[in-house]
């Protein structure tokens, strides 16, 4: 099947998205820092070089202004090259200036205006350096006051455009540092959502699958998982949906076959049973010793048929949920009585010794005690079947901790259960290796119980040390 929007197709994506936002606010950064840089220029290269030039060209005014006057009032030379030296340095200051202003004000400005000005005096003066000065002043005070006038409005015009560009400048910091911030806090939140989004739409389909695989495994009936997504993940869904389906109908057909089965054979192993119990009691005649014997032998074994026919049909029973679980209020303590009985004569048989430690006052339990005690009694039927002879086999009930179940554990010295094993002796059919050749049963007893148990809302578990024996409890709800 073709997948419209897969894994690799979400992690490009989000990939794409972060990349976007990374480079968009580097980006953005890059231009705000050019906008500062060239503020920081036009501060720097253009308003304070003018102020710094019209400040010098106003000490040159005043300098040739001074000058003059002492050349007019001493006739010394050397005040004429001041005079001249001065006159130059405002000259190339002022061209100096004229080139720094922006175009629209190199023909209108304050700096065309003492341009157009001083060179209107400057034509009129005669050859200073050649021919005497005149006694007249060289250059009238008037007008160097005029151009010192011009020139303190245009230093403080410059001035203000200075502080109106460092405005600017702090303006356009501000917003490189919000937008670095913001672009920082976006790319940070897309990569929180996108690891929430990719962790959730992870986690929670491996955690369905997960599930469902556990239910399979421990004997329960797996519902299907719901097909969310149509990535990888939706794939995996789909192929154990229908894996479990697949193994659901197969069990289901293996129930039918062991129901038919068993019924198909109890039948006839009702008839030869009363036909060698008839026999045994001599209806048909007399019989000698031997062949009772043998008689016997067959009644044995047709009773032992008789009991794996019931144990799989009852498994057959607790699978299909046809059970009839009728929970009623009852004490405890007389079950467990009766099931010590019930088990004492095989006990002593090995020699091995059984007793409850219980007291008699125990909560009321709410189950069906038939069911129960049929639990109990394949617990305390195991330890004895698989302890040693004169073993010690113990019956134990308490509330638990939080008082709203009844435990019931019983304790052996036997060989114990490999830890590999104690996960699996619950499985139907399921018998350890070390007593598969040893000791009769299929590996139905606990398998029924833990279905007893689960369907009074209990649980039941094993602890193990091999070669110190185990410990099975199985709990009761407190009515």
């Amino acid at each position: 099947m073709k997948l419209s929007f897969g894994i690799r197709g979400k992690l490009f994506f989000w990939y794409f998205l972060f990349l976007l936002i990374f480079y968009g606010t580097i980006l953005a950064l890059y231009f705000d820092i050019h906008q500062i840089m060239r503020i920081s220029e036009s501060i720097v290269n253009q308003h304070y070089r003018i102020a710094s030039i019209a400040k010098k060209m106003g000490e040159n005014l005043l300098s040739m202004e001074e000058h003059e006057k002492k050349y007019q009032l001493l006739r010394k030379k050397e005040y004429l090259q001041l005079f001249l030296a001065a006159k130059n340095d405002f000259e190339n200051s002022l061209r100096e200036i004229t080139s720094l202003v922006p175009a629209k004000e190199k023909s209108s400005g304050p700096w065309w205006r003492i341009a157009q000005s001083y060179r209107k005096v400057v034509s009129q003066l005669p050859e200073l350096e050649n021919s005497p000065p005149p006694e007249k002043a060289w250059i009238p005070e008037s007008a160097i006051n005029r151009w010192i006038d011009i020139l303190r409005r245009a230093r403080a015009d410059t001035e203000e455009k200075i502080v109106t560009a460092n405005i600017q400048l702090n303006r356009r910091g501000r917003t490189a540092v919000r937008n670095g911030l913001a672009g920082l806090a976006l790319s940070t939140l897309v990569g929180l959502v996108w690891s929430l989004f990719f962790a959730y739409s992870t986690i929670r389909p491996l955690k369905s699958l997960i599930y469902g695989i556990r239910s399979i495994s421990s004997g329960r009936s797996s519902r299907p998982i719901a097909i969310r997504a149509k990535d990888e993940f939706g794939e995996v869904a789909r192929a154990f949906n229908e894996m479990a389906q697949r193994l659901h109908e197969e069990e289901h057909m293996r129930a039918d076959f062991i129901s038919m089965l068993s019924h198909e054979i109890r039948t006839p192993l009702t008839s030869i049973r009363e036909s060698v119990n008839m026999i045994a009691e001599e209806v048909m005649g007399d019989i000698n010793d031997r062949q009772r014997k043998f008689l016997q032998i067959a009644s044995s074994e047709i009773g032992r048929i008789s009991e794996l026919l019931n144990h799989l049909m009852q498994v057959t029973r607790l699978e299909s949920q046809v059970i009839q679980i009728d929970p009623r209020p009852f004490s405890p303590f007389p079950m467990l009585a009766k099931s010590i009985e019930r088990i004492r004569p095989a006990a002593v048989a090995k020699r091995i010794q059984i007793r409850m430690l219980a007291p008699r006052k125990l909560p009321t339990v709410a189950g069906d005690s038939k069911y129960l005690q049929q639990v109990l009694l394949n617990l305390l039927g195991n330890a004895v079947k698989f302890s040693n002879r004169n073993g010690r086999i113990e019956l134990r009930a308490e509330p638990d901790s939080d008082k709203k179940n009844l435990k019931i554990c019983v304790y052996d010295n036997g060989p114990g259960i490999p830890e590999n094993e104690q996960k699996l002796i619950f499985t139907k059919y399921y018998r350890a290796k070390d007593i598969r050749d040893q000791m009769d049963g299929v590996g139905l007893g606990l398998n029924i119980a833990k279905h007893i148990v689960e369907a009074h809302h209990g649980s039941i578990w094993v602890k193990s040390i091999p070669g110190k024996g185990s410990i099975f409890c199985f709990t009761v709800p407190i009515a």
